[in-house]
Formats: structure tokens, sequence, C-alpha cells
């Protein structure tokens, strides 16, 4: 068998970091953790005793990120939205020269797929598309991920804000509920995402995270909470044309989350368009021997 990837994660304290580098531990590939000075110790310890390399240094300091970069053959980001640092780490790879794989901090929908509003397009959506350009146009090797929605934060609470735990009384469902949404247990996300690093095939392309069993319309996802609770919600269904009014009178950052929701929810960004072969990849089909948590099975915890 051919010798694992050393595996660098930046970003290991945003909410999928942490799950990211365990993933990669678990897996056999020597694994580094890029370390800020304010990273909690009771996680640098938790990294240590999966056997994780602890390199210690501010994501936002290039040479830091160079010295990092050097040592290993992949790096994966998941610094999320900071597009600054997501700069800075594409500088530092080019100048180290010995990456084999990128893998950027997308892990979303596809933004090159979708019916965004103009507030989306200009924020969220550009920020991704500028990092996608400077990554091909240095000629990094990549490969992007379209995990599409934690289960932790949207399948917890049956997409409802503020909730915790999923509702047994009423739902809110935008626009007619039949719009096709993934949700994926975090863990998955990233057992999948570190098996594409070494992967020919995902080399260039997107790995769309999209299993059959995650993808759910939030008509059929109520109906599926019903049956495990014998009880019947209320569905209040709010309008396309009511969520951009709520969408236009809201201020920043809750309009970019409505925005979000509108496009996943009433648009049905993440599954409304087939998988280009020539582009990308979907991760159940490509590693079938991964048991990955269905939202059914998950669903479960909260009955």
């Amino acid at each position: 068998m051919a010798e694992k990837s050393k595996v660098l994660v930046i970003g290991v304290a945003t909410y999928i970091g942490k799950f990211m580098v365990e993933a990669s531990a678990r897996s056999g590939h020597p694994t580094f953790a890029l370390v800020g000075p304010s990273a909690p110790s009771d996680l640098v310890l938790s990294f240590e005793s999966l056997g994780v390399y602890v390199v210690q240094g501010d994501e936002n300091d290039l040479e830091a990120l160079l010295n990092a970069i050097k040592q290993v053959d992949v790096v994966i980001s998941t610094v999320g939205t900071a597009l600054q640092v997501q700069y800075k780490i594409v500088t530092a790879i080019k100048a180290a020269g010995n990456i084999k794989r990128f893998l950027p901090s997308e892990f979303g929908k596809d933004v090159d797929h979708g019916h965004a509003l103009e507030l989306e397009k200009n924020l969220y959506a550009a920020f991704y598309a500028m990092i996608r350009h400077l990554v091909e146009a240095e000629g990094i090797p990549y490969t992007y991920v379209a995990f599409n929605f934690f289960a932790g934060r949207y399948l917890s609470s049956l997409a409802q804000p503020e909730a915790t735990v999923p509702p047994r009384d009423k739902v809110v469902i935008l626009g007619d509920g039949n719009a096709k949404v993934v949700f994926n247990k975090e863990d998955d996300i990233c057992t999948y995402t570190i098996k594409a690093v070494d992967d020919p095939r995902t080399l260039n392309k997107t790995l769309y995270i999209r299993p059959p069993a995650n993808t759910y319309s939030m008509n059929d996802l109520v109906s599926l909470w019903e049956g495990k609770i014998g009880k019947t919600l209320e569905r209040i269904y709010i309008p396309e044309e009511q969520v951009l009014k709520d969408i236009e009178e809201a201020e920043f950052p809750n309009n970019m989350l409505m925005t979000i929701s509108h496009a996943v929810f009433v648009r049905g960004d993440q599954t409304n368009f087939e998988i280009e072969p020539s582009s990308g990849v979907e991760a159940s089909e490509l590693y079938p021997d991964v048991k990955y948590t269905t939202v059914d099975e998950y669903l479960d915890q909260f009955v």
C-alpha cells in the first residue's frame, strides 16, 4: 500500500476543525494541527492523545504557515470565511512548493451551482469564488468539498432557528417544503474528506457529500419525525414572497443567514443540479465502504 500523506489542518478551533483533525488521525495519516496561542489546553491535549503533531503558530502569520506547510503533503483549511487567512494559506502553499493537495475552507453548498440572491452572491459566494480562482490560477492541486448542511446545526433542530431539539408541536417551513436538502453528521463529513486527500479520482474536482439516505425535503423530514414521536405537527408554511420580504427587512448578519436558507430550502440549491463527472464526484458512491449515519438514525437520539 502507498504511504499515506501527511495532513495539516489549519483552523482547528473552528466548528469543523476538531472533527477534521480527529478523522485524519483515526485514518492513519500522520496528522499535523496548527494551533494558535489562544487554543484551549484541553484541545491540545486531546490532539496529542491521538498522536497528532501539534505545531504552534498563528494562522495569521505567513511565516508560521510556511513552517507548518513545509512539513506536510496535504493542507486542509477549516478557517471558515476568514478571507485574509485563506489568502495567506494559498500564498504559503505556493511559496512552499511541496503540497500535493489543498482543500480550501468551503465546506458548504457548491457556490458554482446556485440561485442565490445578490446578498449571498456578493459575500458568501464571491468569497469562495475568489479563493477558487486564486488556487486554480496558481496551479495548486485541489479538492473542493461540498458537504451541504451540518446535522448538528440543522438536523438537531429540524432547521428551526434558535431551537436546540426537534419541535414537538409546530414547525416552520420555508416555501412549499419540497426542495431536497442534505444533512450530514460532522464525523462523516470529515471521514469522506480525509478519504479524498490521496485519491486521484478527486484531484482537481469537487467532492459532493450527498448520500441518498441523508437527502430529504422538509415535508418528508417532518413526516419522518412525526412517525418517530407518534404525533402530527402543525406545519406553518412561509411563502417565498414573505421570505424575500423578511430578508429585505432584516439586518446583517441575520439577512445573510436567511438568504442562505432561502437558497437551500426554497430554491433547492444543494440538490437541483446533476453532478458533472468531469468536475465532480459523489462521496457515498466513491466510498461505499463508509457507514455513514443516516438522517433516520440521527433523529433517534431525540425521540
